[in-house]
């Protein structure tokens, strides 16, 4: 336990300093200590977890990968925009995957003929929302990159829009604390991928540094509680009876 304790004092320490660097624009070092972040909340997860998920441990194992891949990419020379850039590839593909890795572990918890019974209507509206919000933003990037780099770049806003989405009627069928945190974490995930494709592509204001590296810190926050508890059957609204967790 006290080993514990220690990881987490330290990991709350990176964090902090990792958003102050952020906030002086300090990439390097930023994603250096945020690679260190990442690979002790995986330790944590892994050493001190009672209700471990094989998916959330790949999410987190993928999503520390590329973040070490991408302390690599400031080394390499930039190429042109009619060439393709491998390690950006790469790099975008691996967190896909780990995105993807979240998506399949909502999926796997639901009864998925329940969900649309219940949920037609919500499902429908966040599929607009969804198919609306990833054209916008992917949009904004149309004129920076190549045509592989933009269907990437496309492919990458949709399955964060997914997961958020999923997130959401998750919460909407589960009514449990788990969902609420999984939900909040989506979120800002996805608050914080906005901001950061601002900050490079469009606005490079140093003030979006400081506030997507704190939405980065914030989600993983968020994650690292939901996973800590088991995921239970759906909660009635208002309804004071237990309920039992299942495996």
């Amino acid at each position: 336990m006290l080993v514990k304790k220690i990881i987490k004092v330290v990991l709350l320490l990176l964090a902090l300093l990792y958003i102050f660097l952020q906030s002086l624009a300090l990439e390097l070092e930023g994603s250096v200590l945020s690679a260190v972040i990442l690979v002790l909340l995986t330790c944590l997860y892994v050493g001190w977890t009672k209700y471990k998920s094989k998916l959330f441990l790949g999410f987190l194992v993928f999503f520390s990968t590329a973040q070490i891949l991408s302390i690599a990419a400031y080394f390499i020379p930039e190429v042109g925009l009619d060439q393709v850039d491998a390690m950006y590839f790469g790099i975008n593909v691996i967190y896909i995957m780990a995105y993807t890795f979240l998506i399949i572990k909502i999926i796997r918890q639901f009864n998925l003929r329940k969900v649309f019974q219940q949920l037609t209507v919500p499902i429908i509206i966040l599929v607009i929302l969804d198919v609306f919000c990833v054209t916008l933003i992917s949009g904004t990037t149309e004129g920076i990159f190549n045509y592989y780099e933009y269907v990437l770049e496309f492919t990458y806003n949709a399955v964060v829009m997914i997961l958020l989405s999923l997130a959401l009627i998750d919460y909407m069928y589960r009514n449990s604390n788990k969902s609420m945190l999984f939900l909040i974490g989506s979120i800002f995930i996805v608050f914080s991928e906005i901001i950061q494709l601002a900050y490079y592509y469009i606005l490079p204001d140093d003030n979006l540094g400081f506030v997507y590296s704190l939405f980065f810190i914030v989600a993983f926050i968020f994650l690292y509680q939901q996973s800590q508890s088991k995921v239970t059957e759906p909660v009635k609204a208002y309804s004071d009876n237990p309920v039992e967790a299942y495996e």
